[in-house]
């Protein structure tokens, strides 16, 4: 994409040509959009709430009070372009289908040139680069004859090959109200209180409209090529993950998490070797978004409580220490899969109905819903699963009947 020509009703329009550029979310052009500009080093060209780098934010202020990062530093982008060119999509310009991270965010060092060489501090969201991933299961794999290398998707040591997308979050507090229902202005208030008052413009500010919070964002991993991820006709499958680094990094057995992790990676490999492409959205949600403390916490409760730890139980304990059974709320996931153009899932690796409403209710369609094989399930997960079977996580079709039940202790978690 060619770089657009400068604005200079924009740039010229404030005394000594600077100032706040308009943002204009959902905008069908990047020029009409214009750039998300949350630099702190001069406030008159802020145009959003808060500051870039999510929860990292802090960090860079230990590193300024440290004297290690000197406030004015600005990031040099030369030779920083994503790998891969993804978008622009019909989805990017329409703004009931992302509200909660920036489409163009890879792409401003390019799109937004003319704003930077005027002076403004303008700052990628995404990061898009290629990698090797080598995990043990998919090694495993490979030894026992369920992948085969072929030099593209999978090498002959077991290494997939992708493409990996770094996304913080970058809300639109207009679009992110009307996802969870409720009144701008009370959300605004909410967050405000709720962070401790570290945000007044939130309340202060109406007129900014986009917010940067202090947050985890995500991932994304690509098996075969990114562009076929927005074409309907190519087999897509796609996991959807949710942070868990007990299980995911250091393989604790009380959840399904890292083994339904490197399934959908299997899969998604498999896939790509079919012709199809994969896709793994990966978001920090620790321990169903209410944190690893609290998550570690009630594994405590649980197993301390009389009687031990039982499935009729298990949310209960949850609700007891953090007030509430998830705090996961998929009502944003499904920006990223507009993002990368996704209209359709042929294979959802997921039985969770929270993910598949989610993403059904944004317009894509879903076509098969892939379980975790039972011989996956560590033994202590078993809890978690018959809970949530209990509780309603499947789609009816698809819970087991009570003889596979028996003999499998819940295949087909919805995680």
């Amino acid at each position: 994409m060619s770089a657009t020509p400068p604005r200079h009703i924009r740039l010229t329009s404030h005394a000594g040509g600077f100032g706040a550029l308009p943002l204009q979310w959902g905008a069908a052009t990047p020029a009409e959009r214009g750039p998300v500009v949350g630099t702190t080093a001069r406030p008159s060209h802020r145009n959003v709430i808060g500051t870039h780098s999510g929860s990292y934010s802090v960090y860079r202020a230990l590193a300024v009070a440290a004297g290690a990062l000197s406030r004015e530093h600005k990031a040099d982008l030369t030779d920083t372009s994503p790998t891969d060119v993804i978008g622009p999509y019909p989805q990017w310009s329409d703004a009931s289908k992302i509200v909660s991270l920036d489409p163009w965010g890879a792409m401003v060092s390019e799109v937004f040139a003319a704003e930077i060489a005027a002076g403004y501090d303008i700052r990628p969201t995404i990061a898009v680069t290629q990698a090797h991933v080598v995990l043990p299961e998919v090694i495993d794999a490979v030894r026992t004859g369920r992948l085969k290398p072929d030099a593209r998707i999978l090498t002959a040591g077991g290494a997939a090959v992708v493409t990996k997308a770094a996304i913080e979050p970058v809300w639109w507090l207009p679009g992110v109200a009307k996802r969870f229902k409720c009144a701008e202005a009370d959300l605004r208030r909410v967050l405000f209180e709720e962070t401790g008052g570290m945000y007044p413009e939130l309340v202060t500010r109406s007129d900014l409209e986009v917010f940067l919070p202090p947050i985890g964002g995500q991932t994304v991993y690509v098996f075969g090529n990114p562009r076929d991820l927005a074409n309907p006709e190519v087999e897509l499958t796609a996991r959807v993950h949710d942070e868990c680094n007990g299980s995911d990094v250091f393989g604790s057995d009380i959840c399904t998490c890292r083994p339904y992790l490197t399934h959908a990676i299997e899969e998604c490999i498999a896939g790509a070797q079919r012709g199809g492409v994969g896709l793994v959205a990966y978001s920090r949600k620790e321990g169903r978004a209410l944190g690893e403390v609290t998550k570690f916490l009630v594994y405590n409760a649980r197993k301390r409580q009389v009687g031990g730890d039982t499935a009729d139980r298990y949310f209960a304990r949850t609700e007891c220490v953090a007030g509430v059974q998830d705090m996961r709320f998929q009502e944003l996931m499904p920006d990223v899969l507009h993002w990368l153009g996704v209209k359709k899932i042929h294979r959802l690796v997921s039985m969770s109905n929270m993910k598949y409403d989610a993403i059904t209710g944004s317009g894509i369609e879903v076509g098969e819903r892939v379980d975790i094989p039972p011989e996956l399930i560590p033994a202590d997960a078993r809890v978690e699963i018959e809970a949530k079977l209990a509780a309603g996580y499947f789609t009816k079709g698809d819970v087991p009947d009570d003889e596979e039940l028996r003999r499998t202790k819940g295949r087909g978690l919805a995680t």
